[in-house]
């Protein structure tokens, strides 16, 4: 649904939009920066923007800081139409279970006509690191869920097939110049990919774009130059997103506690309610 929006929208920009292209290298100066893909002719711009996610060459070639860190969580992930589920296990709301080292959540999708179901566990292997739709019959998940209550087995149980992906991710930002150098930006994941536990990924990648948007339209004042625009874009940006990369880590050693943690975890829960879950830094800004 939502690439449909966006897909919109870049038709009635009028922007030219190549599909299956695979960028082999990029050079930039002081006046340009061209890209090289396959065996099509180099394209000169003003501006490069990588946004090719957790594994970004563009990245690669930016900075050359190597490649993610695997974290040793692996996410079992399905959805299906609601009607094949019964009636019991429907649902209409975002439903997390916490348990140690292991978490899964359901919530509705598609108007309701779908459920989203993942499970993330750590301390298991998932396979090719680098491949995030892998079939799975979910004895893993089966496995680390024995003992859990009955709803959640009831709910695994019903689902025929899973997709496994393991997780990857990188330190939380560091500076400017992991978002921008010269005539090159990086943009979500190829900046700053995190962790799943706030749920922020795509939250943060739609930001990255607000403000690289809202920058870029200044270019055309001869007063500023792009590679001004850009430092401020990730002047404005690296804190934000490395706040969020950190709390991330820290939500996942929260709902994935064990001993006095998880406790503490639990009393704060029943005391405080949805309170614990209101972060205003990230949820009431601009």
């Amino acid at each position: 649904d939502l690439h449909g929006l966006l897909l919109d929208a870049v038709q009635q920009a009028g922007v030219a939009l190549k599909l299956n292209r695979t960028l082999n290298r990029f050079t930039q100066n002081l006046e340009a920066v061209t890209v090289q893909s396959g065996d099509d002719p180099p394209v000169e711009g003003e501006v490069l923007v990588g946004a090719d996610g957790l594994w970004s060459p563009v990245r690669q070639w930016l900075l050359g800081d190597g490649p993610p860190r695997a974290t040793g969580h692996v996410a079992y992930r399905a959805l299906l139409p609601q009607a094949e589920l019964p009636e019991a296990l429907r649902s209409s709301q975002v439903t997390a279970w916490l348990g140690p080292k292991l978490h899964v959540v359901q919530y509705p999708v598609c108007g309701g006509k779908s459920l989203n179901v993942v499970g993330i566990v750590e301390g298991r292997t998932g396979g090719d690191l680098d491949n995030w739709d892998q079939g799975t019959d979910g004895a893993g998940l089966h496995a680390a869920l024995a003992g859990s209550c009955a709803p959640l087995q009831d709910l695994v149980r019903a689902i025929p097939a899973w997709r496994l992906w393991a997780l990857c991710d990188r330190p939380p930002m560091q500076g400017t110049y992991q978002h921008a150098l010269g005539r090159v930006a990086l943009l979500g994941d190829a900046a700053h990919p995190m962790r799943p536990y706030l749920a922020q990924g795509a939250g943060m990648a739609i930001e990255d774009a607000a403000e690289l948007g809202r920058l870029l339209a200044q270019a055309q004042d001869p007063a500023f130059d792009v590679p001004t625009l850009l430092g401020r874009y990730a002047l404005n940006r690296w804190q934000r997103n490395a706040r969020v990369q950190a709390r991330a880590i820290r939500n996942g050693q929260i709902f994935h506690a064990s001993g006095m943690v998880r406790l503490g975890r639990d009393a704060s829960m029943k005391l405080l309610g949805e309170r614990l879950l209101d972060l205003p830094w990230l949820y009431g800004g601009p």
